[in-house]
């Protein structure tokens, strides 16, 4: 027999003869707990327990002493809830589906400002600006549907969204290769922004695969299926773009391909999202179900998957001011966007800083060792997600590993300003030194990027109740979408300002970033404890 022990002091006293009181209050303890006490009964004082385990089951604000209560029983009877299992194969089917976005993002990169000049016939000093303005017109329509998209997958499930998300992406990336005009890319650029909604959908449908303890491995995951998107998508754009010219072997008689010399990068880019539609749809699950309110007729919102103790509670509805005035989640907001402004105008600078001269403030690199350093630098970033973001996340759990990658962000910024400084001597002693700076910046410093996962995380464990994670990733990748609009370009200006009138010896965009990155200590002593 399974006894449930509440926390009481037990004595010697034998226990009372029954009675029909104690008969009713028995059965009711049998009929609602029968899982608690295996189909037995409990002697007097374990009744009792059960008794108010079921009530504190009820409301979970009662009082901290029946909440002992409910633990200690819980875990006496061995029902503690355990963590959910890896399902491997969801995580895989969702990473693949996440790489389709980054794909469809970065492939115009290449051939974009060629694309523009083109259809556009455009003089070249107009080129730039137009090229800047079909590049962010992407995150500026995403920032305006995130949000949408975010709820209607609280509302009707997580998978229907997602395939209408990667359906868009299809569709988008092939229409933007045969654009003629300025106006037909601005169009269909937008097109694909509105569609940009899977990013969203499938971290939150991780997060409902997630447990404490799989959590981190998840999104190391997550974060590095991106990054393959990253580096695919500016690889296929720039190999397939004008293929009758590249290829003439194979495509150069075929006139479409002459009139149209960017459709097949939108094509092949629109046909990989195809697959990445069909796998959802043949083999992903659903990670939210409906509430027995829906189920038995009614329109009722949905809930967690595996969250079978909501089954019978009415599921958390808040507006969007309720949400971000929630406990905790407005500092984790906070913190959300605060690294990904610095991720946004690092990634801009970067390049910028490559190629510009030494004398200017920069490392004076050709393409191909700038191509070196940023694979290099990704390869890094890759291996501190999938290897060592796990193993700190378990050891000082997730603020740990965000306060050791802020400590890292000053440095991190500081090493490039010591780079050129030490590039501006170009002694041999100078240059020993500047070699090995430059190994721990390329790949130590990269570590930072467990910032990004660790983050997410964060949003994770402060969503008032499973069915609003859809709703609050939204509201992160709106601010996130926002940022990227809007950061890049004003960085990239602050560099160029620096670099032009040589303030700070050409570093201002680093002697900015440098206090930016260091207030977020400050930010972080409100960061919630974490959930262990």
């Amino acid at each position: 027999m399974v006894s449930i022990k509440a926390g009481r002091r037990s004595d010697s006293r034998p226990p009372a003869p029954a009675n029909d009181d104690d008969d009713e209050q028995t059965r009711h303890a049998t009929e609602t707990t029968p899982l608690l006490i295996g189909g037995q009964l409990a002697p007097d004082g374990d009744t009792e327990a059960a008794s108010l385990l079921v009530r504190t089951r009820k409301d979970d604000d009662e009082d901290d002493s029946l909440d002992s209560r409910q633990s200690t029983a819980a875990q006496d009877d061995g029902t503690k809830k355990k963590g959910k299992p890896l399902p491997k194969l969801q995580i895989f089917l969702l990473c693949y589906a996440r790489m389709m976005e980054p794909i469809a993002f970065f492939s115009i990169f290449p051939f974009i400002a060629q694309m523009v000049q083109q259809n556009g016939r455009l003089p070249e000093s107009d080129v730039g600006f137009y090229s800047g303005l079909i590049e962010s017109i992407f995150s500026a329509t995403q920032t305006a549907v995130l949000i949408f998209w975010g709820r209607l997958a609280d509302r009707i499930g997580r998978k229907p969204v997602l395939l209408v998300s990667l359906i868009g992406m299809t569709i988008g990336p092939a229409l933007f290769g045969v654009a003629r005009s300025i106006w037909q890319m601005i169009l269909f650029r937008s097109l694909a922004g509105v569609f940009s909604g899977s990013s969203l959908i499938i971290r939150t449908m991780m997060g409902d695969h997630s447990s404490p303890e799989t959590q981190a491995i998840i999104f190391s995951w997550f974060a590095f299926a991106g990054n393959v998107g990253i580096f695919l998508g500016p690889i296929l754009g720039g190999a397939l773009a004008e293929p009758a010219e590249q290829y003439p072997g194979v495509f150069g008689g075929i006139q479409f391909f002459k009139d149209y010399p960017y459709a097949l990068p939108g094509f092949v880019v629109g046909a990989i999202s195809a697959t990445g539609a069909l796998t959802s749809l043949l083999f992903l699950d659903e990670t939210l179900k409906k509430s027995k309110a829906s189920t038995s007729g009614g329109s009722g919102p949905a809930v967690h998957a595996d969250d079978h103790h909501n089954d019978e509670e009415e599921p958390v509805k808040m507006s969007l001011r309720e949400l971000t005035m929630a406990p905790n989640v407005a500092i984790v907001l906070w913190t959300y966007g605060h690294i990904m402004f610095l991720a946004f105008a690092f990634t801009a600078i970067l390049p910028v800083v490559l190629y510009t001269p030494v004398s200017l403030g920069g490392m004076g690199c050709n393409s191909f060792q700038i191509s070196l350093y940023m694979a290099a630098q990704g390869g890094s970033q890759a291996l501190w997600l999938l290897l060592a973001f796990p193993f700190l996340q378990r050891r000082i759990g997730t603020n740990g590993v965000l306060r050791l990658c802020v400590i890292a962000y000053p440095f991190f910024f500081i090493g490039y300003m010591v780079m050129n400084g030490l590039l501006r001597v170009h002694t041999e002693v100078a240059m020993v030194w500047f070699w090995i700076l430059g190994s721990i910046v390329v790949f130590v410093g990269p570590g930072v990027s467990m910032s990004f996962t660790a983050v997410q995380l964060a949003l994770n464990d402060v969503a008032p109740d499973p069915h609003l994670l859809g709703t609050l990733n939204a509201i992160a990748l709106t601010c996130t979408s926002a940022i990227r609009s809007l950061a890049p370009g004003v960085s990239s200006a602050i560099y160029a300002v620096g670099a032009h009138n040589q303030i700070f010896y050409g570093h201002l965009a680093w002697v900015l970033l440098v206090p930016i990155s260091a207030s977020l200590l400050f930010v972080l002593k409100r960061m919630p404890a974490d959930k262990r």
